[in-house]
């Protein structure tokens, strides 16, 4: 056993009547430790009471297994320093599962205010002894731990604890028996409160709508969520004001976020057809400089094709009569054939001279 000296901490409240919420304090030393105190002006889980808490600073930071018995007391000075009153001593062992312990019934509200403290400064004294230190042990971030009869993974243990300080009722009706089920369940209701501390305008529709299917799977299954509803509900909200304020920015940029899910389950196709229709765009662009190049010839250079195509029909058609005359000899059919073209010929010159 590690004997450790006691360490006193003192710190000060202005106005403690004005304090509606938790109240930290800063961060002291005790065994090599860091440690603060929280304060609830208003009780922990009891009313018209001052609740102290002493916490153990950064536990997630802290390595696996570790484990700090520590006693401590609190008490409340005067103006000279002077203790009024102490609470009674306690010793405690902080681990991961519990790395807060308290006198919830520390102070009466209406003791302090008789003495005049809850308009003026209150002055708070801590005294801290580590009895014993374990900073190493053998679990490993994948192995189970019990939390309020729920195996958690030691990895998740200060999201668990800081969900069942601030909703310590969220898993009363959640009576599941089976073992493996239950455990289903929490990691669900872990990933789901992850995945809405996410800014609002981040979420999808049917990130939203996933998130309200497993809400009420939750809710069935025996979760106290009220407040998860809450806040899931606000996150609808403030998505449905944003695309319904006449901002086409906003409305474009909704789209282009459920375009980019849908363009996710488009990467699976091969490589192949992205290849084919890159070859059919670059020979479509091909063809495109080709005919670009045709359109710039000139109007004249068309106009002679033409004019030429036109007389070899003529030409064929001639020739074609001639043959059926079957009693024209062949010299004279030749004759005439090439009397026509030349003809044709004189005709083409004179059209080009004119030109």
């Amino acid at each position: 056993m590690d004997d450790k000296k006691p360490t006193s901490f003192t710190f000060e409240i202005d106005n403690l009547s004005e304090k509606k919420g938790l109240i930290s304090s800063p961060k002291f030393l005790s065994g090599n430790d860091e440690w603060f105190v929280n304060v609830y002006p208003n009780g922990y889980h009891i009313d018209e009471r001052l609740s102290l808490h002493l916490q153990v600073a950064n536990p997630e930071s802290l390595p696996l297994g570790w484990k700090k018995q520590a006693s401590y007391s609190f008490a409340l000075l005067n103006q000279s320093g002077e203790v009024l009153y102490r609470t009674p001593e306690s010793c405690k062992l902080f681990r991961p599962q519990f790395t807060g312990w308290g006198s919830p019934k520390a102070f009466t509200l209406q003791k302090l205010k008789d003495m005049g403290y809850l308009e003026n400064k209150l002055i708070l004294k801590v005294d801290v002894k580590v009895i014993e230190a374990v900073d190493e042990g053998a679990v490993t971030g994948n192995d189970m731990l019990d939390v309020r009869g729920l195996k958690v993974l030691y990895s998740q243990l200060p999201l668990v604890n800081k969900l069942f300080r601030k909703h310590p009722d969220i898993a009363v009706n959640f009576k599941l028996k089976n073992q493996s089920v239950k455990t289903t369940y929490m990691n669900f209701l872990l990933g789901l409160i992850e995945k809405l501390d996410k800014p609002s305008p981040s979420f999808t529709e049917i990130e939203l709508s996933n998130a309200q299917s497993e809400l009420i799977d939750l809710t069935e299954a025996g979760f106290e969520l009220d407040w998860l509803k809450k806040k899931l509900d606000e996150i609808s909200l403030e998505k449905k004001r944003g695309l319904t304020d006449g901002s086409p920015v906003q409305e474009i940029d909704e789209h282009i976020k459920n375009l980019n899910l849908e363009l996710e389950k488009e990467k699976g196709k091969s490589a192949t057809c992205a290849a084919e229709v890159l070859l059919l765009e670059q020979t479509v662009s091909d063809l495109r400089v080709e005919l670009s190049k045709e359109k710039k010839k000139s109007a004249s250079s068309a106009t002679e094709v033409l004019l030429l195509e036109q007389m070899v029909l003529d030409l064929k058609v001639e020739l074609s009569k001639e043959k059926d005359k079957s009693a024209t000899p062949n010299d004279l059919l030749e004759g005439v054939v090439s009397w026509e073209v030349l003809d044709y010929a004189d005709i083409y010159t004179n059209e080009k001279g004119e030109e």
